[in-house]
């Protein structure tokens, strides 16, 4: 019997070893190692613009492609009041404006990621203003955000102001964007570049800057202008320049500082670009608070002057050519305004924020005809006040203006840039896929090359029948073990009852 036993072990360790081989190679060959998928990643950026701030949020996956992150927009939160640089006086309260725009960021960004979720804050044009007016304000007024930001569980990259040429490039790169001119997503599920891409320019108008940005068709002859991103692997060449005091605000202080000046002593002022029966009266001290206009020598701050609408859109017209130089240019004709070297316009054209708004409010968006715009912003031009109160309820700031930023943009657009002959190339909108035009976008795309991305989970896998067959082996290699140990233990009893007895 002990020579049966010990052939039956054998052949039973001899089937496990088998069994055990057999899992093994089942175990090591085709597997697959499968990417878990992506955490998402978030990060916020505040445009504090000279009118109003806004905090955009972005999200994008754990990977990159080619170091750029695949930027989405998921919240938009106005900061309530005006923007930053309103807080001169009162740096403190620039920073508690944002208090309710971070909180509403804590209830969107998960718990566990805050305090790795990069926030920015990129101040514009009304800052450059006001640190042209006041450095130790506009120093004082950044630090105080700063505090307040940094009270937060995130990880706060600073706050800045942007300069001109960046404001208009981060503009472009958002434009391009959303049009799917750097990459685009298949229906094999890759993102690849386009081929043939289309490049677009970018046309942005706020409150106290404006900024044109494109690649241009020829040449640059000023180095200085040019601006060079790499996004996704490519690298860029973009023409831009921010003209400082021209945005709509600004030029509006300009215009009825002009209308002052060529008025005399005439009292009321005549403003063509005001409907008739509207009067706006403000103070020398108001009229001259901007480092945007020439202040006289001596003037009573608290003297008040009237201005009074005639409804005059030709004059209108006339009077925005007044505030721009159109004659100095030392590489005529390659300039815009203000003897700033251009190269001639090339390519479409998104034109974003006072531009969209102002030609959407006159059913001039997204295009129309030159034809259809002139005639269209002359007719709303010459009506009266009252008519224009009985018909709209826009508050009397917003809706006094409408005739003469048309104007303005007009003269900008075709005097200034020279799109005449282009005209239709320029599209006026306020979103792409759902995302809003503006440089926070841009400057997000930008700054994730300065992100690491997230290293991705890695699983092995196989198919379902590999897997299954895995698991019976295994478990019958489990089986025979089970099976060894009962024979080793319970194998021939009445064997050692027979040793005892011999030994007795």
């Amino acid at each position: 019997m002990s020579m049966v036993k010990q052939v039956a072990l054998a052949a039973v360790v001899v089937v496990m070893g088998c069994v055990g081989i057999i899992a093994l190679i089942l175990t090591l060959v085709q597997h697959h190692l499968v990417d878990l998928p992506h955490r998402m990643q978030y990060g916020m950026v505040f445009d504090a613009g000279s009118t109003h701030t806004s905090l955009y949020m972005y999200r994008w996956p754990g990977n990159k492609e080619n170091n750029t992150g695949v930027v989405s927009q998921m919240l938009v939160c106005d900061v309530d009041g005006d923007g930053i640089s309103s807080y001169a006086q009162d740096p403190p309260g620039a920073g508690l404006s944002l208090r309710k725009c971070l909180e509403s960021a804590l209830a969107v960004v998960p718990a566990n990621q805050q305090r790795e979720t990069p926030v920015y804050l990129g101040a514009t044009a009304g800052m450059r203003l006001l640190q042209l007016q006041n450095h130790t304000q506009s120093h004082q007024v950044l630090e105080q955000v700063t505090k307040v930001i940094q009270g937060y569980p995130f990880d706060f990259r600073g706050a800045r102001i942007l300069s001109g040429m960046e404001e208009g490039a981060y503009g472009w790169i958002t434009i391009n964007y959303l049009q799917e001119s750097f990459i685009k997503y298949t229906f094999e599920g890759e993102w690849v570049s386009p081929k043939g891409r289309k490049i677009w320019g970018a046309l942005d108008m706020g409150g106290s800057s404006t900024q044109i940005a494109f690649t241009p068709g020829q040449p640059v002859q000023d180095p200085a202008s040019t601006l060079g991103p790499k996004l996704y692997g490519y690298q860029y060449e973009v023409y831009t320049h921010s003209y400082l005091c021209y945005g709509k605000e600004q030029a509006m202080r300009q215009l009825r500082v002009h209308l002052l000046k060529m008025s005399g002593s005439t009292r009321p002022v005549k403003h063509p670009c005001y409907h008739l029966g509207y009067n706006l009266t403000l103070t020398l001290g108001d009229l001259y608070d901007s480092p945007c206009v020439a202040r006289p020598v001596t003037f009573n701050p608290a003297s008040e002057v009237t201005f009074t609408g005639t409804s005059e859109p030709l004059r209108c017209l006339n009077q925005m050519k007044n505030i721009m130089n159109l004659t100095a240019c030392s590489l005529a004709p390659d300039c815009g305004f203000n003897g700033v070297y251009q190269p001639p316009v090339s390519g479409n054209f998104f034109a974003f924020s006072t531009y969209y708004y102002t030609f959407d409010f006159l059913g001039l968006a997204p295009q129309s005809s030159l034809s259809q715009a002139t005639t269209t912003i002359d007719t709303f031009c010459k009506r009266t006040w009252d008519s224009l109160k009985a018909e709209y309820s826009e508050k009397d700031k917003y809706l006094r203006d409408y005739c003469a930023s048309a104007n303005y943009i007009m003269t900008v657009l075709l005097d200034g840039y020279k799109f005449n002959q282009t005209w239709g190339n320029i599209y006026f909108q306020r979103q792409v896929a759902d995302t809003d035009i503006n440089w926070t976008l841009g400057y997000m795309l930008n700054l994730t090359n300065l992100i690491p991305s997230e290293r991705p989970l890695v699983v092995t896998g196989v198919q379902h029948g590999q897997w299954a067959a895995e698991v019976f082996f295994i478990a019958f290699a489990v089986f025979l073990s089970l099976l060894v140990l009962a024979i080793l233990l319970l194998w021939n009893p009445g064997g050692n009852t027979t040793s005892d007895a011999i030994t007795l």
